[in-house]
């Protein structure tokens, strides 16, 4: 599902759970990443519905999600249900999918939210979106193409 992916548009990035999936959003550009919707999943249709309306509203061209993989770089159970869940997304919102290892991710977003001084409720309503942010931003920083040598405003 990762041929001819889009490399201009906006991206959704999702952080996979099987109670609450973390939603981030991209620009056009595809160079930054928003925190955009934490949700907590329901039954399949009201699901399906929800991906779909998403994807229409936010005018998005593709998915992107994070793979849970072991430290010693092999998939995990955790990895094929989110390899499921993208194969139902796409099903759903008819957008190509992209995987990213999102190793760490939920533990720098609690490390993040720990530093800004929240409580452990305000830490968990941000905690799955600002993962899907670090994975949508760990996407587009593995695919930029741009001269890291010229100077910023010469592009």
């Amino acid at each position: 599902m990762n041929d001819e992916f889009p490399t201009s548009g906006r991206l959704g990035g999702i952080d996979y759970g099987t109670v609450r999936v973390g939603v981030a959003i991209s620009d056009w550009g595809q160079t930054l990443a928003s925190p955009h919707v934490n949700y907590n999943r329901q039954q399949e249709a009201q699901d399906a519905k929800f991906f779909r309306n998403l994807a229409k509203a936010e005018e998005l061209v593709g998915w992107v999600i994070g793979l849970p993989i072991h430290l010693r770089g092999d998939e995990s159970q955790k990895s094929f249900e989110a390899r499921e869940f993208g194969k139902w997304l796409h099903e759903q919102t008819g957008l190509p999918i992209a995987y990213v290892d999102e190793r760490f991710s939920s533990a720098f977003a609690e490390n993040l939210l720990n530093g800004a001084g929240l409580t452990s409720k305000q830490r968990k309503k941000r905690r799955d979106m600002l993962a899907a942010q670090i994975i949508l931003t760990a996407y587009l920083e593995s695919n930029r193409t741009t001269d890291l040598n010229q100077p910023l405003g010469d592009n």
